[in-house]
């Protein structure tokens, strides 16, 4: 498990060695009827992208207050800013293909209102590790609808930045899930099948088509996306790491 000064690290690291994007003057080399199945997703997961994060950053404030754990405070703004960039990446892919971006997407909203209904950090942590989890099923399979190379090499990027986005939120959870009994706990992964189950199938209703045209059907993309989420929930059982004594119950 990383310290949060690990992960400050990571961030200001990967913040000075992201990707060459091949952006062209005039298009991104992509025609209409190649777009046609994936430019409505882009538009709302760019949407998705654009959270300025300040519900986020006030409970993971709260989080560093109560741990000791102050550098944990930037690492969520450095999260956040990568998380945006991402969201610009994608509009600019948007403005130079000539589709509008949207104000509002309906798998948005709903998303952002599980959120902020609580704003205990647990909460926020959940449905945050399960919508990367889907984003690397996701941008695989955008990046295999089209022979655009600015939409591939921004899919690269974005993916490459998943991976430790998952594993930092999953490391942070097991720090929040120690403390409590192996039944507990247990009863708690019951929760998070549920809940994974119903934000999946929200993603598929939201995105079947430009998953579809990345050559994921219904099966294939269930099954992927259990994969990713399987390794994410391995991530996050506190029984996979070394402990101080008396941090466990």
């Amino acid at each position: 498990m990383r310290s949060s000064r690990e992960w400050l690290d990571h961030f200001h690291s990967n913040a000075a060695r992201q990707r060459t994007i091949p952006w062209q003057e005039n298009g991104i080399g992509a025609d209409a009827a190649e777009l046609a199945p994936i430019r409505r997703s882009l538009q709302g997961w760019q949407l998705g992208e654009t959270s300025d994060g300040r519900h986020l950053a006030a409970a993971a404030d709260r989080f560093a207050t109560e741990t000791d754990d102050p550098a944990y405070r930037e690492v969520i703004a450095l999260f956040i800013r990568e998380e945006q960039r991402h969201g610009a990446l994608l509009g600019r892919i948007l403005d130079d293909a000539g589709i509008p971006r949207r104000q509002a997407d309906w798998g948005d909203s709903l998303f952002r209102r599980l959120r902020y209904s609580v704003t205990d950090i647990e909460v926020w942590t959940t449905p945050v590790v399960m919508v990367e989890t889907l984003a690397m099923v996701y941008y695989n399979a955008i990046r295999r609808a089209t022979t655009s190379p600015v939409i591939r090499a921004v899919c690269a990027q974005i993916l490459a930045d998943e991976v430790p986005h998952v594993q930092l939120q999953c490391e942070r959870l097991a720090i929040l899930l120690v403390e409590r009994s192996r039944t507990r706990f247990h009863l708690t992964m019951i929760g998070h099948r549920i809940l994974f189950a119903v934000v999946m199938a929200l993603v598929w209703a939201g995105h079947h088509r430009a998953l579809r045209a990345g050559g994921f059907t219904w099966n294939h993309y269930r099954k992927a996306a259990y994969a990713k989420m399987n390794r994410a929930w391995h991530r996050m059982d506190p029984e996979h790491y070394a402990w101080p004594a008396e941090t466990r119950p």
